[in-house]
């Protein structure tokens, strides 16, 4: 049964009373939090061991399908600037089900990357307290980062700034520093750009294993598209949008690619263990007294940083879908602050999970959360890509006028972007490590899917 697509209007309009409150610096930050966190400084760890030095290539692919992202969500959000996230544009140029599906899939792939990022908390505090639970540290930082994000948005966005802004200033630091040794480094420390060839080549684990490494590396890249989930609360929409999506996507392609190169010449790959984090074992490589201890302090903060992050996509998310129907009406009530407090509440439930997961599987519960979450986050991409397909067909039907931002090069990058996601997405199904995401991904879209059917379909 067809169901006639609501105005963008009136899907604005029902999720309307959050306080716009944002500016283009904290749009900015609140992506590079999301983005900068455990899927840099510890999933970086699992693409090496995957790929070894061609790992260089997965990320330069994963960036070159995260540039597509931005350019198509740039394009949408500059035609609908009010408000109204990449869920709601799913329903509105789609179907009302995409915009379904998009919505839960999301709130449920950012629930349980809340998960992994207080699972890599655990693993970081270990550095400094090796006999101490996962569990009290995953409790404690969880109960201050739900109270931060009940308070007002501009708190949030205070607070997610100066997190985001340590991260930005360790990562230069980091740079810097890797660089100069790296360059001076005498002839009798094991330093250098050899590393790359000299175990194994430059593809170790063949093409298989660089090609593997680009689910990782979209995984560290994922909440590049967070901006699009906070246009409604900046204060001034377009202007905010297209700068922050530039300077974010720039900020990460060079902080992610250089690091990683410096990683992989200061210490061989097959150094470059999981159970911390690679940028831990290269300052121990250095042999700089404390050093390790200050980049394990400045990636917990990354860590902090991207689960706040997180937390507010789900929640608005949430949001999102109880204003229109597809949700307890509960769940869109708004605190004195304006912040959907039940929203936020619920979406605390990947923090329940990842404690469980902590107690019962200490050490592999960062890589299942991993891969449970990928699914819902990149079905969320994939359908970015055939919503902008949709809008931007609808435009040109309607002959409507030329954007001051438009995705180059309709619709082939469009198609391209949306057909490497589904290649990816095929990928893990042949992967030991990625065996869970389509194994909970599919059945999970299958119950969404007959739940909208019987319930909402009308």
């Amino acid at each position: 049964m067809k169901q006639e697509n609501a105005s963008f209007a009136e899907i604005t309009t029902r999720e309307a009373g959050l306080q716009r409150h944002l500016s283009r610096r904290q749009m900015t930050m609140i992506a590079l939090g999301g983005a900068i966190g455990t899927g840099l400084f510890l999933g970086s760890g699992f693409a090496i061991s995957f790929a070894g030095p061609s790992v260089l290539i997965s990320y330069a692919i994963g960036a070159v399908i995260a540039l597509l992202l931005i350019a198509s969500l740039a394009e949408m959000t500059v035609a609908h600037p009010g408000g109204g996230s990449f869920g709601a544009l799913a329903e509105h140029y789609v179907h009302p089900l995409a915009g379904f599906l998009v919505r839960y899939a999301y709130w449920a792939a950012n629930v349980l990357v809340i998960g992994t990022e207080v699972t890599a908390i655990a693993l970081y505090m270990q550095f400094w307290f090796p006999d101490s639970p996962g569990w009290l540290w995953i409790s404690g930082f969880s109960a201050c980062l739900v109270i931060a994000n009940a308070m007002s948005v501009k708190v949030f966005g205070t607070i997610e700034y100066w997190f985001s802004s340590i991260k930005v200033i360790a990562i230069m630091v980091f740079i810097l520093l890797g660089s100069y040794l790296l360059i001076s480094a005498p002839a009798t420390r094991d330093i250098g750009f050899h590393h790359y060839v000299s175990h194994g080549g430059f593809f170790p684990k063949g093409g298989w294993g660089m090609w593997l490494a680009v689910v990782v590396a979209l995984f560290s890249y994922l909440s590049i598209e967070m901006i699009a989930v906070a246009a409604g609360e900046a204060e001034n929409p377009e202007q905010a949008i297209t700068g922050a999506f530039r300077s974010a996507l720039l900020r990460l392609v060079i902080f992610y690619m250089l690091t990683l190169a410096l990683v992989l010449a200061i210490v061989p790959w097959t150094r470059a263990g999981q159970d911390k984090s690679p940028f831990v074992t290269t300052m121990e490589a250095l042999q700089i007294p404390g050093a390790a201890g200050v980049i394990n302090f400045v990636i917990l903060i990354a860590a902090l940083s991207a689960m706040n992050s997180q937390l507010y996509a789900a929640t608005r998310m949430m949001f999102g879908l109880a204003r229109g129907g597809f949700a307890p009406a509960g769940l869109g009530q708004l605190n004195r602050q304006g912040s959907p407090m039940r929203a936020l509440i619920l979406s605390c439930v990947g923090i329940a999970i990842a404690t469980l997961l902590s107690v019962i599987y200490p050490s592999n519960a960062f890589m299942l959360m991993m891969a449970i979450s990928m699914f819902g986050a990149m079905f969320t991409w994939l359908m970015i890509f055939v919503t902008h397909y949709f809008f931007r067909r609808s435009r040109n039907r309607a002959g409507k006028e030329r954007l001051a931002f438009q995705m180059w090069g309709f619709p082939w990058f469009t198609l391209l972007g949306a057909g490497l996601m589904l290649a990816l997405m095929i990928t893990t199904a042949f992967t030991q490590e990625f065996a869970m995401t389509l194994a909970t991904g599919i059945p999970f879209l299958i119950v969404l899917c007959i739940f909208y059917f019987v319930r909402y379909r009308k």
